[in-house]
Formats: C-alpha cells, structure tokens, sequence
C-alpha cells in the first residue's frame, strides 16, 4: 500500500499528460496535491468537505470535451454518498472520481471512518449504479486506473505529510483554474 501523497503525485502527473481538469478534496489532500505538481487545471478545494465528487461532475457534464478528474477521500464521500448515484445516473464518459480510502479522517486527527471497519466504498459506488468501479493499492495499478473513467477506489496508508498551506488565495486559486477549464470562445 502506497502513502496518501505518492497516490496524489501518480494522480497529478496522469492528469496532466491528459491535459485533464483535476479537483482536489479540502484539507490535507490539496495542500499535498499543491506541493507535490501545482498546476493551474488544478483545483484546490479550500472548504466543502464532500463536495470534490460534486464539483467534478458538474465540471465534467459543463465541458465533455475535457477530461475531468476528483480526489475525495472515503470520509469526504462517506458525507455525501448521493453523489454517487448522481454520477451514475449521469455517467460522463470523461469524468473519474478517484477515492483515497485511508479509513480515517484525515485532515482532522485521524478519526476512523466506517471504511475502517465494515463500509466498502467501492461496494457503495457500485450498488449506487457504478458501471465502472475499481479498487487499486499499488502504484502500477494506479497509473494505468486514473486513466479510465468512473470511480477509483485507491486504498493509502493512513497519515499526512508535512507540507505548507496553500499559499495562493482563494481568487488566485479560482482565477487561474477558471482560464484554464472555460471552454474556448467562439471565434468572431
């Protein structure tokens, strides 16, 4: 099993040779997102706990033509598992929700989540109407997963790394990401 952070860089790195969108979940996961591949077509979530899977899809369905991809943590969709059913309802061919279950909360102490014990969230996708769900441990794995579709389940240690805050803004963050994922204006 891989830490948080080498499953994140793995992400970024995909992402980018995709010239996709990626969507970062609060706390711990963008700021090592950030220190590990700052890029402006990411999206570091500042506040929102659960809403990554969210914002993605909604990403996802405003620009096809773009690959889209969001980092959640088990704790964070645990928060909000009707987004599972929407993105399933709805399933993007260019939309892959990429959850790292860690079984805690994180970014908050480390508090177990139920994915600790008995909650199998790649199960949960699934029953949600997930057509296409997997669940990866291994960085090889993971590099060729992230470029599918669907939800990923990533199982990571449990722990984070010692990284800085984020230090763009909020509007930093927003401004850049929004030049990067509008969609080209129509030429005149």
């Amino acid at each position: 099993m891989m830490k948080r952070i080498e499953a994140i860089s793995i992400i970024a790195e995909e992402a980018e040779s995709q010239d996709a969108l990626l969507v970062g979940n609060i706390g711990f996961p963008s700021r090592e997102l950030c220190a590990v591949h700052d890029h402006p077509s990411n999206f570091y979530m500042l506040g929102s706990m659960g809403l990554a899977s969210s914002i993605g899809l909604g990403l996802a369905l405003a620009r096809p033509d773009r690959k889209v991809i969001a980092i959640d943590g088990d704790g964070a969709v645990l928060m909000n598992l009707g987004s599972l059913a929407t993105i399933a309802d709805r399933d993007p061919e260019n939309y892959l929700l990429v959850i790292l279950d860690n079984g805690c909360y994180g970014s908050t102490g480390c508090q177990p989540t139920c994915t600790s014990r008995r909650a199998d969230i790649a199960r949960i996708a699934a029953g949600a109407g997930g057509s296409e769900v997997e669940t990866v441990s291994e960085p090889e794995d993971l590099r060729l997963a992230v470029r599918g579709r669907g939800a990923l389940v990533v199982k990571v240690e449990r722990g984070n790394e010692k990284v800085p805050v984020i230090a763009l803004s909020p509007e930093e963050i927003i401004e850049r990401f929004m030049a990067r994922s509008a969609p080209p204006s129509p030429s005149s």
